[in-house]
């Protein structure tokens, strides 16, 4: 009974931690696992509100997954059915055993997530990798798409941001000894970001070793998909609304990036978050939110 008693109050005191950080988590309903078949991988997918709404597509970056949507999702429930799901190789999908991991590929499982479970006019948010995700699809299939979010990212991927991800993959190879260790060191990366959001990321993205090291639920290979890019084939044919949302303090989509964006899609919006990094949502959720709500006309 003393144990149960503890996780319990474990559990309100993070509940109540989230509320804090985020005022709308604490009315947040929990999502729904589900799964489907996609190119012969199991891909793994959260699902919140009701399939008479949209639908809300959320595509996470590299080497993070579904749940790093939680703090922000359930904002949209009122108007869409949000789904979030975990790209090939990371979280709770399988790992591609071919490494099949560009771009492109995650696009087929989008494709597949979409014809499978029967949707239309969909609008998409990615961040990072799932932004380039998104765009690719917007390209190949516009009569699909309501509107696309990208944030902080571009239809460019060069070689230095391919070699870094793969130099810490390498890095981080040993694990940890503990999630309190691998929150404290993703906290220096990301000091604006809440504990709570690190936390769910940490909690839903680890698995323990035989050793009994912490290791994140992600595939290696995914280097061998995370090469230097250039997709503007793709992007030039996007003809959705199209808002791109950069942080401020980002290397990832430059100025001249910017530009061409603003050259090639004279219809697409460029927003930067002054003093922000790489996952604007998460850094300063409520200021992003209010980017996002004029964007998809939401009041």
């Amino acid at each position: 009974m003393l144990r149960f008693a503890f996780a319990i109050a474990a559990i309100v005191s993070h509940a109540i931690l989230l509320s804090m950080t985020h005022p709308a988590t604490a009315q947040m309903s929990a999502p729904v696992d589900r799964a489907i078949p996609a190119n012969g991988l199991r891909l793994h997918y959260l699902e919140r509100g009701t399939p008479d709404k949209p639908t809300l597509i959320l595509i996470h970056g590299i080497e993070r997954h579904a749940h790093l949507f939680d703090h922000i999702a359930p904002e949209f429930t009122r108007d869409y059915r949000v789904i979030a799901y975990s790209m090939r190789g990371h979280g709770d999908s399988a790992w591609s055993p071919e490494a099949a991991y560009l771009v492109e590929d995650h696009v087929k499982d989008l494709e597949a997530l979409i014809q499978q479970l029967g949707l239309r006019r969909i609008t998409l948010w990615g961040n990072s990798t799932g932004g380039r995700v998104a765009q690719v699809y917007a390209g190949l299939h516009p009569d699909m798409v309501e509107r696309v979010i990208s944030e902080d990212v571009g239809p460019e991927r060069p070689q230095s941001i391919s070699d870094n991800f793969a130099r810490r993959v390498a890095r981080e190879a040993n694990g940890w000894a503990s999630e309190d260790e691998l929150v404290r060191e993703l906290m220096k990366r990301a000091p604006r970001t809440p504990e709570a959001i690190i936390r769910d990321y940490t909690r839903f993205g680890t698995k323990r070793r035989d050793d009994g090291r912490l290791i994140w639920k992600r595939d290696p290979n995914l280097v061998k998909g995370f090469v230097e890019t250039e997709l503007w084939q793709y992007v030039s044919k996007i003809t959705a609304p199209i808002i791109y949302v950069l942080g401020g303090a980002s290397p990832i989509v430059p100025l001249e990036t910017q530009q061409k964006l603003k050259a090639t899609l004279p219809n697409a919006e460029v927003v930067v978050m002054p003093g922000l990094g790489h996952y604007p949502n998460e850094e300063d959720t409520k200021g992003f939110l209010v980017i996002v709500n004029r964007f998809l006309k939401r009041g």
